[in-house]
């Protein structure tokens, strides 16, 4: 098997960006990744998308030969992979795969939505698509009010409170401040967060991510290069929030990241930070309990610590994560690949991390129906 490294990164603003297509922005982000990795476009072989659902969102189907040939690749083969909030990191699962694998040398991977031109209850509309249209879509049951169910069950079974779900908010909205790329840059106390305009008991507005445009892009090689990807895993879960065996927790990232741990030969402990997905801010306290850097009940009490700080024992979504930096579908799982990258290299600015040779993402799809788990290393 081949080892896999990441030759380079690039993504455009995560926000409302308006005047700007899908086809620009994946153009924008694959420029960006290939400039970086200073390589000729010749080179590439495959280009897997990430995209959630363009035609509903943007009205464009087949993706795979208009992104590519937004970035004068036309000619190589080209697909679209569709996991949900976790299409992204599908994408690049194959990606990683196929390398791997000897099938491919260099895979452009690039994440894209643009969800922005749809009204609210569109977007609501078109997102309860990634649960179980049977159960839960037809019944109304938006994925607020499914994480808000996820919240309480939470806080009755482990005494989470309120005031930790929103130090992942004030958290995440610090980190952005300092991300000029970050769709929410505005910094939050406490307080405002306790007290934002209700959503879905007990969520409010500050405990959910933006409804975000954007795109990310990584070039995947067999080259040598300054970043590895050490372990990539994919697992399922059960669709609907009912067919779960429990609501804490999530099957799907628990079997990824076994099967990452056991890739990297790693164990949680020597994840020095991580990329999360905080689509709400209780995904990421259930995230670090099942990615084993903490123990189950106890990730309320240790964000309220400052252990996930950036200057914490283990910092989590130094970007801002979906909830501060945007959460453009499809370009999620990619872009936290960037934002990891940026951090492994050196290049993340004020938000740069003092330790900086092991990280980790997770991209969720749906209510935990999806789940991958990345792990990086710094070779150099």
């Amino acid at each position: 098997m081949k080892r896999v490294h990441i030759a380079g990164v690039g993504k455009t603003a995560f926000g409302v960006l308006s005047g700007r297509g899908l086809r620009e922005l994946a153009g924008e982000a694959m420029e960006a990744a290939i400039g970086a990795a200073g390589r000729d476009r010749r080179e590439i072989e495959a280009v897997y998308v990430g995209n959630f659902d363009a035609p509903s969102f943007t009205g464009q189907n087949h993706l795979g030969p208009l992104v590519a040939g937004a970035a004068g690749l036309e000619g190589v083969p080209a697909t679209r992979f569709e996991a949900a909030c976790a299409s992204g990191g599908s994408a690049l699962f194959h990606a990683v795969q196929a390398v791997r694998a000897g099938l491919y040398r260099n895979v452009l991977v690039c994440g894209v939505e643009k969800m922005t031109g749809q009204t609210t209850a569109r977007v609501a509309e078109i997102l309860a698509g990634a649960g179980d249209a049977d159960s839960e879509a037809r019944l109304g049951a938006t994925f607020p009010a499914i994480f808000a169910l996820i919240a309480r069950r939470h806080m009755h079974q482990y005494g989470t409170t309120r005031e930790q779900l929103a130090a992942v908010a004030v958290k995440n909205h610090w980190n952005a401040s300092m991300n000029p790329q970050a769709h929410l840059r505005k910094v939050i106390s406490i307080e405002q967060a306790l007290a934002g305009k209700p959503v879905a008991d007990p969520l409010t507005l500050y405990d959910c991510s933006p409804v975000s445009d954007g795109a990310a892009a990584v070039w995947v090689t067999s080259e040598p290069g300054e970043v590895e990807v050490v372990a990539c895993a994919q697992a399922s879960g059960a669709l609907a929030l009912a067919d779960k065996r429990e609501i804490t927790t999530f099957e799907a990232t628990r079997r990824a990241a076994r099967r990452a741990y056991e890739e990297a030969g790693m164990e949680p402990g020597e994840i020095q930070l991580a990329e999360v997905h905080d689509c709400f801010t209780i995904a990421e306290l259930i995230a670090m309990e099942d990615l084993g850097f903490i123990e189950a009940g106890e990730s309320g009490a240790w964000v309220e610590s400052g252990a996930t700080g950036i200057d914490g024992s283990l910092p989590v979504n130094t970007s801002g994560g979906l909830k501060a930096k945007g959460h453009p579908i499809g370009a999620t799982g990619v872009g936290q690949i960037c934002d990891l990258v940026q951090q492994l290299r050196g290049q993340a600015g004020e938000r740069q991390v003092a330790r900086r040779d092991v990280g980790l993402t997770q991209n969720l799809g749906g209510s935990g129906a999806t789940s991958v788990v990345t792990i990086l290393r710094r070779t150099v």
